[in-house]
Parts: C-alpha cells; sequence; structure tokens
C-alpha cells in the first residue's frame, strides 16, 4: 500500500478545514436570514377578528355545533348551546381557546378549529397630503408604504418626514411617528411596518 507524504496530509487537512468553514458560514447566514425574519413572521400571526369577519367554526365529532357564522358589528359571534360569545379582538387561536374551555362544560375533551374564511373588517384610512385619501379595505398583509402606494403617494407639499400612525388601543388611539424619508434610505427597511385593522395614517 501507498503512503501518502507529510506534505499531502496537510494538505487534504487543510481541505477539510475549508469545506468545515464554508459550511459554518452558510449555517451562519441561514440562521441569521431565519432570525431577522422571526418577528415579522410573528407580526404576521397576530391578526386579530373584527366585525364583519366570516369564521369557520368545526367542533370534532359534532356537526351541530360546527358552522360558518358572521362577526356582528358589536363584536360577537352565535353558537348553539353557547348563544353568544366575544370574538372581535381575539386572535383565532384565542377564539379557539375560549370555545374549547365553553364547551367542556357540554362534552369531554372538545377539539374546535376556528378559521377566518373572509376578513372584510381589516380597513385602514390614509388621511392628508396623499393624491387619493379614503378608507381602504385589505385582503392581505400591508405596510406603511403598501398604503402609502395605495392612496397613490404623496402632494408636492407633503411632510413626509413627519406621518404619523393612530393605532386604536381601547378607548385611546396610540400614536407612531413613521419618518418616510428615513425608511427609504439604505438601513430603514426594518421601520416600515405592518399595519393593523383600524390604524389611521396621517400625513401632514
Amino acid at each position: 500500500m501507498r503512503k501518502l507524504g507529510p506534505h499531502r496530509c496537510v494538505r487534504g487537512h487543510m481541505i477539510a478545514c475549508k469545506v468545515f468553514y464554508t459550511a459554518l458560514v452558510i449555517l451562519s447566514l441561514v440562521t441569521t436570514g431565519l432570525a431577522a425574519s422571526q418577528p415579522q413572521a410573528q407580526e404576521l400571526e397576530a391578526y386579530k377578528i373584527g366585525p364583519e369577519d366570516v369564521l369557520n367554526i368545526s367542533v370534532w365529532k359534532n356537526e351541530d355545533l360546527s358552522r360558518t357564522v358572521p362577526v356582528r358589528p358589536d363584536g360577537m359571534i352565535s353558537l348553539p348551546l353557547l348563544n353568544d360569545v366575544q370574538a372581535a379582538g381575539l386572535t383565532a387561536m384565542q377564539l379557539r381557546d375560549v370555545l374549547t374551555k365553553k364547551l367542556t362544560e357540554y362534552e369531554p375533551s372538545p377539539e374546535v378549529s376556528v378559521i377566518v374564511t373572509e376578513v372584510n373588517s381589516f380597513r385602514v384610512s390614509i388621511l392628508g397630503e396623499v393624491q387619493r385619501p379614503a378608507r381602504y379595505d385589505l385582503r392581505s398583509p400591508t405596510t406603511v408604504l403598501d398604503a402609502i402606494a395605495l392612496a397613490g403617494g404623496f402632494k408636492d407639499f407633503a411632510a413626509t418626514d413627519r406621518i404619523v400612525i393612530l393605532r386604536p388601543q381601547g378607548k385611546t388611539m396610540k400614536r407612531m411617528p413613521f419618518n418616510y424619508k428615513k425608511v427609504i434610505a439604505a438601513g430603514g427597511e426594518g421601520e416600515n411596518f405592518f399595519l393593523q385593522p383600524g390604524d389611521i395614517i396621517m400625513v401632514p
């Protein structure tokens, strides 16, 4: 059997090291990308049910309780046995937990699923110095920049560095500044956040 010289062993070790280092770099990039996308994914999952949305409520092996129901203007849904249940303001997962807890009074270990089949409550308003100020019905996740584009962009004298988003929080409104010039500059993309139902964009 032919023996490898010392220089060949060293060379083989160097190649192995390079392959291992390359794999580490790729793994690091993938992990970083996943970490960067995680907050955005969490934000998208936080959709809260609102009035006029349509829900599919399914209770396993119980067709009498399984049905498609609209959310009333008062935020309630009507179901057999349970009567009126608050749905607006909850995520689908939260409503599922509420229904499961209530149904345990009538059957052991109920398996409930809640699916939002129609989103009709996702409305935002864009006011001020934009081309088409109005109230917009949205059907998919929408950022502030997306909404500004829907409104046709800014008028000539819009103060784009002093935009404010008003977000309903109970009986009050939360003010969130939005600097358009900063967002479109290099590195400012992270401040282009997703809107929530009821948001009002004020462009002075």
